[in-house]
């Protein structure tokens, strides 16, 4: 709760700034190309060095300069958006990468940093419908389990059971998703075994024992040693 007040004083704090900058942007000579071009060229460069020399500070720095001097020019913003994720600074790179959808909502990009972000911060309702797109956008069933995942985790169970359906219809033979096995381990099973543990899981939160069963049974038989569904059954039968 706490990391979700942050991120929306850190949004209402980004409104304020766009204003200022609108304003501070309305001042500044604009450049010719040439001149353009070389100051460009020579942010990128001190930019890729910063990174080779790991000096991320410079090489925000860079960014930024980059991202000013060139507001319609998404790659730079995408870049920095990049670097605040991997750098496990989810707040920042979920708003960088909100900033760039207002200018192109089917940035792929933005919308995967966005939805894992938003959910790091625990803004499942907010992160649910960048993952809709980016499934929409690619065809890709990961962000479809995403998507139930988060409908399940919401109580959106209709909306849940729903896209769970999708996917067990749609999950190809090859498709596989990671599960931890222990607090070490992990085990990777099919992305259709998935779903059907979700779907049991939907089953369960809803109280029908017997319908949660039959789709972890079905779970099993597509993979013998899917623990957690294996655990999830344990627990439907007691």
């Amino acid at each position: 709760m706490k990391r979700l007040f942050i991120l929306v004083l850190l949004m209402g704090a980004s409104f304020m700034l766009k204003a200022q900058e609108a304003d501070s942007l309305a001042n500044v000579p604009k450049l010719d190309k040439r001149t353009l071009d070389a100051l460009n060229a020579s942010d990128l460069e001190i930019y890729q060095l910063s990174l080779r020399y790991n000096d991320l500070v410079i090489a925000k720095s860079k960014l930024y300069e980059l991202i000013t001097r060139n507001p319609n020019n998404l790659q730079y913003a995408e870049l920095l958006s990049s670097m605040y994720f991997e750098l496990g600074q989810s707040s920042s790179a979920a708003l960088v990468a909100i900033d760039i959808l207002e200018n192109n909502d089917q940035n792929l990009v933005a919308l995967e940093i966005a939805a894992y972000s938003l959910e790091s911060l625990g803004a499942l309702d907010r992160a649910l419908p960048h993952f809709e797109s980016l499934h929409l956008l690619t065809g890709d069933n990961f962000p479809l389990y995403k998507t139930a995942f988060l409908q399940y985790s919401l109580k959106r169970y209709a909306e849940a059971l729903n896209s769970t359906n999708m996917l067990i219809k749609n999950a190809k033979p090859d498709e596989k998703i990671g599960f931890p096995k222990s607090a070490t381990e992990t085990q990777e099973v099919s992305m259709k075994a998935a779903a059907l543990n979700l779907k049991g899981m939907i089953y369960m939160d809803q109280g029908s024992k017997e319908e949660a069963k039959v789709a972890f049974q079905e779970a099993i038989q597509l993979d013998a040693e899917f623990e957690t569904a294996k655990e999830n059954l344990k627990n439907a039968n007691q």
